[in-house]
Formats: C-alpha cells, sequence, structure tokens
C-alpha cells in the first residue's frame, strides 16, 4: 500500500505531461451531449492510463491540473466542483496501480476487468456524487440539472475510459518485456 502513494521524480515528471496531454484532449478532442455542459470526453482514457502507470495522487493530480487549466483557458475560470470531480476520478482510477500486470507485460483477461471495475466506481463516484453535491453547495445549481448532468458525464466517461484506457493499457504492456520471457541458453 505504501508504494501507491510514493511520490518521485519519474511520477512528477508523468504527472506534467499527463496534466497537458489530458487538457488539450480536453479542450479539442471531445463530442457535444444533448445535455447541457457535458461532452464525450476521450481525456479521461488517457488519465485512467495514467493513473494506472504512476497511482493515485499522480491521476487526481493529471486530471484535477488538465481539467482546471483547460477551463481556465477556454473559459477564464475553472468550474470548481467538475473539477474536483476530475481528481477524485483520476485518484479512484490509480488503485489499479500495483492490481494490474500492465508493468511486466500484461494486461488481459482479470487486469482488463479489474482496471474497468475500479474506473466505473471512480466514475460513478465522481459524477454521480461529487460533482452535483459540489455544484450544490457552491454555485446553488439546480438539482434535477446537476444530477442529469453528472449521470450523463458519468456514462460517458465510463465508455471514454473503458475503451481509450483500456485500449493504451493493452499497448502500453505490449511493449513491455513480460515477466519470466528471457531465458539463459
Amino acid at each position: 500500500m505504501k508504494d501507491m502513494f510514493k511520490f518521485n521524480t519519474r511520477t512528477i515528471v508523468a504527472t506534467g505531461i499527463g496534466a497537458a496531454l489530458f487538457m488539450l484532449l480536453f479542450m479539442y478532442v471531445k463530442v457535444p451531449s444533448p445535455v447541457p455542459e457535458t461532452q464525450f470526453q476521450t481525456a479521461y482514457g488517457l488519465g485512467g492510463f495514467f493513473a494506472t502507470l504512476f497511482g493515485p495522487v499522480a491521476g487526481a493530480l493529471i486530471q484535477f491540473i488538465g481539467h482546471a487549466l483547460s477551463d481556465a483557458v477556454q473559459y477564464g475560470s475553472p468550474w470548481w466542483s467538475w473539477v474536483i470531480a476530475s481528481g477524485v476520478a483520476g485518484f479512484v482510477f490509480g488503485f489499479a496501480f500495483k492490481r494490474t500486470g500492465v508493468e511486466e507485460g500484461s494486461f488481459k483477461g482479470k487486469d482488463i476487468v479489474t482496471f474497468n471495475v475500479i474506473q466505473i466506481i471512480g466514475n460513478l463516484v465522481a459524477w454521480v456524487v461529487v460533482a452535483p453535491v459540489l455544484d450544490i453547495l457552491i454555485y446553488a445549481e439546480p438539482v434535477n440539472l446537476v444530477f442529469t448532468q453528472g449521470i450523463t458525464a458519468a456514462l460517458m466517461n465510463i465508455v471514454s475510459t473503458g475503451v481509450f484506457g483500456t485500449l493504451l493499457l493493452i499497448a502500453y504492456a505490449a511493449t513491455r518485456t513480460q515477466k519470466g520471457s528471457l531465458k539463459k541458453s
């Protein structure tokens, strides 16, 4: 458990790169939905990928910083309730760290299921609970609207993270040397 929250130079560099990429995807690679102020965001797949490789702290910071910077650039200031929810989702995604064999060159069956169960939990907590509750508390937004937005965002982010995050992790695992694959002749 101690390794899960380790923060070293490698993690700091990954956090910076991940936040920059997350911000760019968040701003430019999205599909609008019929629900106001919600989009299908490909950035969450990248966030899930980085969180699985670097842990919960990196996952939280990547998504929090990337979302905050994106909002600041696009709208002039961050919408803090959703920025915090992004950080929460990234933090939960990070619990896939050390629970999959991706670093050992294996990301199949059980690992894919583990990653997806964790990301579904993270997205549900972030978008069905954290974002709507903070919208109500911070911005006094209408209850019906924020829960509709939150449920819509949760479903779209589950699909995004499930598809793009899984594909990125499969591709990354394929580049790693599998444990025990090198043998002395």
